[in-house]
């Protein structure tokens, strides 16, 4: 049994005729001590997606309208709040994207720490243990750290502080959403190389977050391609990498920069990424595709297992041919 399975999830913002679709069918499952990366651009329902996992959208304007999520074994969708609280944390953390803006800027981060303690743990909310959850992140001097403020650490530092906050319910599951955007490329690698370390150590499962396929080859085990607000390809990263499916999954893969490239123009992807709301018919990467067919532009094609344990959503590999689903 997988520890997080997503199914069908369908999410949609606002209400009636001018109600927007960002999640449209996304199917995704992590098993325990696995680490699964989702890749795509900007806008394409993989923050959403993240955060329909402990049901942390507001509502309204999100609403959930179809699929479900089960979490360690249970379905989230109907649970009361009561029982998510117990969930959110102990069950699946979170790393967001900016840490200075998700610390509480007047609570000194030991404070901070401590707070999640008392939630989840309250037998060990004291000084030792947050010493301990900040030395287990990495952070110099850790003591003398838990009794600063959030504007007196580097955005690395924060970053770890924010790591230490969700390891300290002890989670299952770590929900990384791009954890390293606002890092300069030397702390995007140490956050990385730590949250490996700790998926080791710990025992974890990760669900990383990112728009950059660059860091998903030393770093996950499957790997997730979405675009338009549903997944075009799935499998093992080191088959996709090497022979990727999808046309969009091969654009990501040629606009990464190479050593040894020298001067040569980086690959681009022509047009940009539909809004939700104004999705094509058909394939929705059809009007960006050096491939597309005119049957492209007609059907909507399935996700489905075109090879063993690969899965693409493309009427060009569709084995029952391109109006087929």
């Amino acid at each position: 049994m997988a520890l997080l399975d997503i199914r069908d999830l369908a999410v949609e913002f606002g209400s009636g005729p001018a109600a927007v679709r960002a999640v449209d069918g996304v199917s995704l499952r992590v098993a325990e001590g696995q680490t699964v990366c989702l890749v795509g651009e900007s806008g394409s329902g993989k923050s959403v997606t993240g955060l329909s996992i402990a049901r942390l959208l507001p509502s309204p304007p999100a609403h959930w309208i179809d699929g479900e999520i089960l979490l360690a074994g249970r379905a989230i969708r109907h649970l009361p709040e009561r029982e998510l609280r117990a969930i959110r944390g102990r069950v699946v953390a979170y790393i967001f994207q900016e840490p200075a803006a998700a610390l509480n800027p007047v609570l000194r981060v030991g404070d901070q720490i401590r707070e999640m303690l008392e939630l989840h743990r309250p037998a060990a909310a004291h000084r030792d243990e947050v010493t301990r959850l900040l030395e287990l992140t990495g952070i110099p001097a850790a003591a003398r750290r838990a009794r600063d403020y959030p504007h007196q650490l580097s955005g690395g530092m924060l970053q770890r502080v924010m790591i230490a906050m969700a390891l300290a319910a002890q989670p299952r599951l770590l929900v990384a959403d791009e954890p390293t955007t606002a890092l300069d490329v030397t702390i995007q690698a140490q956050i990385l190389e730590l949250l490996t370390d700790l998926r080791r150590r710990l025992g974890m499962s990760i669900l990383l977050i990112t728009h950059h396929l660059g860091i998903v080859a030393e770093f996950a085990d499957r790997v997730a391609v979405m675009y338009a607000g549903q997944i075009v390809e799935e499998g093992p990263v080191p088959a996709v990498l090497a022979n990727p499916l999808h046309p969009y999954t091969r654009a990501l893969l040629n606009a990464v920069p190479r050593l040894g490239a020298g001067a040569e123009r980086l690959a681009n992807i022509p047009g940009q990424a539909p809004p939700a709301g104004a999705f094509p018919s058909g394939c929705r990467f059809h009007p960006r595709c050096p491939r597309a067919e005119p049957e492209c532009r007609r059907s909507p094609p399935c996700l489905l297992e075109v090879l063993p344990d690969r899965h693409v959503r493309c009427p060009l590999w569709n084995p029952l041919g391109p109006d087929a689903g």
